[in-house]
């Protein structure tokens, strides 16, 4: 079974299940996300990160869609979806709480990769009544250490600067920077997945793109983990991140996620020695097995936080 749709306040725009076989259904009206459920049994929900689409979750669906109703999400803006007016973030969070009341999903699974893994975060924190279990996959409760900032004020003239740069770039110059594949190469291992996320990139629209990574990089999250009560699985990576002379190692990645997610009540960590960002593409037999060990019974995964003593 497979449906898509594109997410609306009217709940009628929102179908639950469709008989084996029924062709793909669109609602009429498109707003924060699009939405492709697959298959059967309980619910999860899939979000990709930025500029990617729900095809992150292909392979991750093929493996599930028999013990899972899978609601796979691609945010507005990207990889081909129409933007919506004004912050895409907030209307995404309010949305997919409509979206899981309307198709009646009892506490679903949430599955987020980088903004994805941000976006399951704050969403958990804000509504521990609608979710279940998490997954996490390579996100950081608050990005704007990437900019060398330890609070998001600190972050604020670092995301000015990167504003005003990216507002001067015409549509042409982010095509260009886009396809040339510099800000994507350490994501993936392969060529073919490289030019997956180009492709992505340049079907996605680029006033969507700058907002929400700024929103990124000024959002920290760190305060609300204590508000998440179910169980989370964060997933690391290091090795794409850490190329070149002066790059930093494995222990600082492992370092900042055990600090990033210090008041997280009920997390176990995992860390890939092989993947990079995208590690449902990159070591996909590893990311599947980390998946299913933790859904077979995620409050016992919980017990052990999964940190080396500190």
């Amino acid at each position: 079974m497979v449906i898509t749709a594109s997410c609306a306040s009217d709940s009628t725009n929102h179908p639950a299940s469709a008989p084996a076989g029924s062709p793909a259904r669109a609602a009429p009206r498109t707003a924060s996300f699009r939405v492709e459920v697959t298959g059967h049994g309980p619910p999860m929900i899939l979000i990709p990160g930025l500029a990617s689409s729900g095809d992150t979750w292909t392979t991750t669906v093929e493996r599930l869609r028999d013990r899972y109703t899978c609601h796979v999400l691609t945010l507005a803006g990207f990889a081909g979806v129409p933007p919506i007016q004004g912050p895409l973030l907030p209307a995404v969070e309010a949305e997919l709480a409509r979206y899981i009341e309307a198709q009646r999903l009892a506490r679903p699974v949430i599955v987020g990769h980088s903004l994805g893994g941000e976006l399951a975060l704050e969403f958990a924190a804000d509504h521990p009544a609608l979710v279940g279990p998490l997954v996490i996959v390579d996100s950081l409760p608050f990005l704007g250490v990437v900019v060398n900032a330890t609070t998001a004020e600190d972050a604020k003239p670092t995301i000015e600067k990167i504003r005003a740069g990216m507002g001067a770039q015409t549509q042409a110059q982010y095509e260009a920077v886009t396809r040339s594949g510099a800000m994507t190469k350490s994501m993936v291992a392969t060529p073919a997945d490289h030019q997956r996320l180009i492709g992505w990139g340049v079907a996605s629209d680029r006033t969507t793109v700058a907002e929400a990574f700024l929103a990124l990089l000024g959002t920290d999250l760190r305060p609300k983990l204590e508000r998440i009560t179910g169980p989370v699985l964060v997933i690391g990576t290091w090795i794409g991140w850490s190329a070149g002379p002066g790059a930093p190692g494995r222990e600082t990645f492992l370092q900042t996620f055990h600090d990033q997610y210090a008041s997280l009540r009920q997390l176990h960590f995992v860390m890939s020695e092989t993947a990079h960002h995208f590690v449902m593409f990159d070591e996909l037999p590893w990311f599947l097995g980390q998946l299913d060990g933790f859904l077979a019974d995620p409050d016992a995964a919980v017990r052990d936080r999964g940190f080396p003593a500190q």
